[in-house]
């Protein structure tokens, strides 16, 4: 019954009519207009509420300029006016970009320069960073404060036409830092973000009695696309929370009964040892969903034993592809606790070689993509759209190998990729900070085992002869970077390990490190030292 129920749902989004986001919304809300859709601090939202509060934004933007096209950039901390936003220059045929919150201000600079955003929406805790960024600008973005997009009530001038664009075109440009020591900027279609959808709700047996919980950064593809839109779409509640913190998610599962929740394995570790676990009764919460990056086996287990009730899924794949590539379902998890499990609804994936011929079961090799999913092209960069496909496949850069029966484990990260916390740290990019240090000869960072945030950042530095800085130092020289790339490690070594052909050999420096002080310690102040 509840497959049929669940193919009824997919028939929805798969209509005639269902050619883009905001008509999906408007379907939804004229399934259930009176259903709660939102909740925010004190704020309710109903679903009529939220579609009306977002046609009056809709508004506002148009008259203050805003076309179909036009890039519309956010800087801002969870909030409903966020949510709002993004509805908004969906019906206007704009394209969303969403910005890491906690980057710094040339980090921001670059990606206003580089996509040149009609407006930049900022809260007030981002003002300062964007009113600055946007100063030093090529574009000069007029930053606009969001806290009462939507809220004023205005005469609505616009029809409900669910945007100017048909749905091959460019909904959102995620900026991505992926392997690169700068973003990419990941232009994602209204048809494939649908599609996206579509996989998510099938793979994650998400329903319209669902009542979900949504901690995580609204930049973020995940949170957004995995979760938010589709329950949204759905007809589901939603429980929007401005951060991360465990006793607040325990809270709000609690209160709200909610009945789903997703967040990376550091947040998920943060929720079981917080005291207030075994006195909260979670047992409404049946769905879990993790991802971002690798879930302890340890933490799997513990799992199990504080939250037994608890179905899980392991969700995998990169912005590019919406993000969701693959899922691994709570019946799936007994047999195979490492593997992400299988391609989702609309996406095929092989192992290649490096000829993109494909591997026996196995065989460690690339993970290849192809999926209507994925991203349109990379914007303003057609030398790595090209490099990115070959043959309709989009390679990922991560290594994996696939069983006889098609599960994915991921064997290896993409090139030089750290995960820590959730949050993704391009190497390269804090190596060429690193190396604007004038004592500093070579820098090789990697990511290395972390007991709270899975991985850290990690420098091996060698110093130029004759010259002294110690890991305060270098650390402090990377200020420049948002918090979570900077390196919570420093080894100071007198030369890189490298091969033949004198590429380093990252491996080895792991090995080094757990070699010279472990994997759980802060700080190496003297070549080949730990403290």
């Amino acid at each position: 019954m509840q497959s049929k129920r669940r193919s009824r749902l997919l028939c929805v989004f798969m209509s005639a009519n269902a050619n883009n986001i905001f008509k999906a919304f408007a379907r939804a809300t004229h399934r259930t207009p009176d259903a709660e859709a939102l909740i925010y601090r004190d704020r309710r939202w109903t679903y009529a509420d939220l579609h009306a509060a977002a046609t009056r934004a809709a508004t506002g933007m148009f008259e203050a300029g805003v076309s179909s096209g036009d890039r519309v950039a956010f800087l801002a901390h969870n909030s409903d006016v966020y949510v709002i936003g993004f509805l908004a220059t969906q019906l206007l045929g704009a394209i969303h970009v969403p910005l890491n919150f906690r980057l710094e201000v040339p980090e921001i600079l670059y990606i206003l320069d580089h996509c040149s955003p009609k407006f930049l929406y900022s809260d007030t805790a981002c003002m300062p960073a964007a009113e600055f960024a946007s100063a030093a600008s090529i574009a000069k973005s007029p930053v606009l404060e969001i806290e009462n997009l939507g809220l004023t009530e205005t005469a609505v001038t616009l029809a409900e036409s669910g945007g100017h664009r048909d749905a091959s075109t460019a909904a959102q440009l995620a900026y991505t830092s992926g392997t690169e020591s700068r973003p990419k900027g990941a232009l994602l279609s209204d048809n494939g973000l649908l599609l996206q959808y579509m996989s998510c709700i099938e793979a994650g047996d998400y329903t319209s009695s669902d009542v979900v919980v949504h901690a995580m950064p609204l930049y973020h593809c995940a949170q957004m696309h995995c979760f938010l839109l589709p329950s949204l779409l759905l007809g589901a509640r939603n429980v929007l929370l401005e951060g991360a913190e465990p006793a607040a998610i325990i809270d709000a599962i609690r209160r709200h009964q909610a009945t789903s929740f997703f967040a990376p394995p550091t947040v998920w570790i943060g929720i079981l040892a917080d005291s207030s676990v075994a006195s909260r009764d979670l047992s409404g919460l049946k769905k879990g969903y993790y991802g971002a990056s690798i879930m302890p086996r340890e933490v799997l287990a513990k799992m199990r034993i504080q939250l037994p009730w608890l179905g899980l899924w392991n969700y995998y794949g990169q912005t590019e592809i919406g993000p969701l590539a693959t899922a691994l379902r709570p019946q799936e998890h007994a047999r195979r606790p490492a593997s992400v499990g299988r391609p989702v609804l609309f996406v095929e994936t092989r192992i290649v070689d490096d000829e993109m011929r494909t591997l026996p079961p196995g065989a460690v090799g690339e993970i290849v993509h192809r999926s209507p999913q994925l991203l349109l092209e990379y914007y303003h960069d057609p030398q790595k759209t090209a490099e990115a496909f070959q043959d309709g496949w989009f390679r990922s850069g991560d290594l994996g190998v696939a069983d006889d029966e098609g599960y994915l484990t991921v064997v290896d990260r993409k090139k030089d990729m750290i995960k820590t916390g959730g949050e993704n740290v391009a190497s390269r990019e804090v190596e060429e900070v690193i190396y604007q240090h004038p004592a500093v000869s070579e820098v090789a960072v990697i990511g290395l085992p972390d007991a709270r945030w899975v991985e850290r950042v990690c420098a091996f530095v060698v110093l130029r002869p004759g010259s002294e800085a110690d890991a305060s130092q270098i650390i402090a020289h990377t200020a420049c970077l948002a918090s979570f790339k900077r390196p919570k490690q420093v080894i100071f070594v007198r030369e890189l390990p490298k091969n033949p052909s004198g590429k380093i050999m990252k491996r080895e420096l792991r090995k080094w490190a757990a070699a010279i002080c472990g994997s759980d310690r802060d700080v190496a102040q003297e070549p080949g030292t730990c403290h």
